[in-house]
């Protein structure tokens, strides 16, 4: 593990927006690839059969791994054990790689690249054995927005979404409807957008949780999508189009829509505050994951993080920090008739002198009481 986050670091420090480049492996047959899209996973070392999946989607001029990477999916998935899968758009299908969640051929059930991604999905549980009622979808940008196509076509799939700086399913059916509803702020009924959501898929089985992040300063896709994001899923959902609760937190708001039978969050909406166009971040702290780049924005809060603990596959403490706050061992004393006296006091001597000079003496005080403790001084 040491090794993996050693070299995920130089990666990160180099310049470009590689970033985390060689953790992923290419998986060239997936199944049928309508969409011509390429599929890179990873897979922690060790992990067990029924892990969840989570799916992650690039936004426009932006690559799969290096996205995955700086977003904070990889040290995430090794942190609470999860696989990860990462598609990836090609300047083949779209010039500037953005996933074409616009198109009628590509955000429809069953054809292109959201068929593409389903069969993504399908290899992934298949080869990992991995839990298909865990399964959970994000995007950033265009990668939102086509997160939104997939909890939209593919509700039986998906148990959970998270859309950041997305827009709603459905709302464009070519380029210049898609560049009109980032900027121009249209507002439609619930009952409209509820409508394409549930037309989109078989009637009649699950419709998937959702975490919606916004920017309030976002430029690039107006936060008012945001708004209209909320709105479509409490239609489908069936709930009322003003939220459950609303709250201030720090740098941000966030309101919430539950189930009025169990109480469950099942729409959860955050509005930071003073926030551009990308993904929010922690990088620093106990918590912190992923780490700055272009459309990676530092925010004080992981999105990714709180996204994980929405969907129930990030608890409190992962398996990695409980591993690291148990007590450790208490170190072998020397038997009493230890035939090594000698050799303890020779080893105990040669460090010792080799801090005196240049270390404080109470440090060298500790120092001196660890070698007694550890049986390599008298």
């Amino acid at each position: 593990m040491l090794a993996r986050l050693r070299r995920r670091t130089e990666s990160f420090a180099t310049a470009g927006g590689d970033a985390g480049e060689g953790r992923m492996t290419e998986v060239a047959r997936f199944g049928a690839n309508p969409g011509a899209l390429r599929m890179l996973s990873y897979v922690p070392e060790g992990l067990q059969p029924g892990a969840p999946l989570v799916v992650v989607l690039h936004g426009c001029t932006q690559r799969a791994e290096p996205h995955a990477a700086a977003g904070g999916w990889l040290q995430l998935a090794d942190r609470y054990g999860f696989a990860v899968i990462a598609p990836e758009q090609t300047p083949a299908n779209n010039p500037n790689r953005c996933f074409n969640w616009y198109e009628p051929g590509d955000q429809a059930r069953g054809r292109g690249e959201a068929a593409s991604i389903r069969a993504m999905v399908a290899h992934a549980v298949r080869e990992h054995r991995l839990d298909a009622g865990r399964v959970f979808v994000t995007g950033l940008s265009a990668g939102g927005a086509m997160t939104a196509v997939m909890l939209a076509t593919y509700p039986e799939v998906f148990a959970a979404g998270g859309i950041v700086a997305g827009l709603p399913f459905g709302v464009a059916a070519d380029l210049q409807a898609a560049l009109g509803a980032m900027y121009d702020g249209r507002t439609r009924s619930s009952t409209e957008l509820g409508e394409r959501v549930r037309r989109a898929a078989p009637r009649g089985g699950r419709v998937p949780r959702l975490a919606i992040w916004h920017g309030d300063a976002d430029g690039t896709v107006k936060p008012h999508n945001a708004g209209e994001i909320a709105k479509q899923w409490a239609a489908a959902h069936g709930l009322p189009v003003e939220p459950t609760q609303t709250e201030r937190l720090p740098g941000r708001t966030r309101a919430v829509w539950r189930s009025p039978s169990t109480g469950e969050v099942l729409i959860e909406s955050h509005l930071l505050r003073g926030l551009g166009h990308g993904t929010p971040l922690a990088t620093r702290g106990a918590e912190g994951v992923g780490t700055a780049a272009p459309y990676m924005l530092e925010a004080g809060v992981s999105s990714s993080l709180e996204i994980a603990r929405f969907w129930g596959i990030a608890g409190e403490a992962s398996r990695v920090e409980r591993a690291a706050t148990r007590p450790a061992p208490e170190p072998p004393r020397p038997a009493a008739n230890d035939a090594r006296p000698g050799l303890a006091a020779a080893v105990g001597d040669r460090v010792m002198a080799s801090v005196s000079g240049h270390v404080p003496s109470g440090v060298q005080d500790v120092i001196a009481q660890a070698l007694k403790s550890a049986g390599l001084m008298r």
